[in-house]
């Protein structure tokens, strides 16, 4: 419950972030970097929302959370040098793309986590 109600927290601050944010972002690579972060907010506010609703078994999540670790590793890459290239923006919209597929599919299989309840509480 903590666990998940902190990633849910973290999620939404960031989501509120980057579009606070946007209004104020100038340049091309503030805008990549917010639409990443945005992008990524949502999908763990999914990947939660489904937790809580029991869409996702605990295998599914696990496998979820790792990917959405990778992309937020490969994102720290990207930016170590202090910018976004194009080609690393695509890669990460790439990577993005694949997990939003994984989510929809973890959430509308026929696989149901049996502690919804318990995880709601």
């Amino acid at each position: 419950m903590n666990t998940i109600a902190r990633r849910l927290a973290i999620a939404t601050s960031l989501f509120a972030a980057a579009l606070g944010a946007h209004a104020q972002a100038s340049s091309p690579q503030e805008r990549v970097q917010e639409r990443i972060d945005a992008r990524q907010a949502r999908q763990e506010q999914r990947i939660d929302k489904g937790v809580k609703n029991g869409s996702l078994t605990p295998a599914e999540t696990r496998q979820l959370e790792r990917q959405q670790v990778r992309i937020e590793q490969a994102e720290t890459k990207a930016q170590a040098d202090g910018k976004i290239t194009r080609k690393e923006a695509a890669a990460m919209e790439a990577r993005q793309d694949k997990a939003s597929r994984h989510v929809k599919r973890a959430k509308h299989n026929r696989h149901h986590s049996h502690n919804a309840a318990s995880a709601a509480q």
